[in-house]
């Protein structure tokens, strides 16, 4: 899943340690979700979306993602 997490993270030059601790995480876990190895919970995503002052619809590229999945 594409998510726009790096992005945004890179525009308020945040540490990806610095966000797994504001939203109570590993990097590890940062890092995975960056890389579209892992897939936030939804919980997870809100927090995500709360700390980066969006919709979980928007950080999660939702209409992006379905137009994919609509095509594979």
């Amino acid at each position: 899943m594409k998510t726009l997490i790096k992005e945004l993270r890179a525009e308020r030059n945040m540490t990806q340690q610095q966000l797994a601790d504001a939203v109570g995480v590993s990097s590890r876990t940062i890092i995975s979700i960056e890389k579209g190895q892992y897939n936030p919970s939804l919980m997870l995503a809100y927090r995500l979306a709360r700390v980066f002052d969006t919709s979980v619809e928007e950080l999660c590229c939702l209409e992006e993602n379905l137009r994919m999945e609509d095509e594979g």
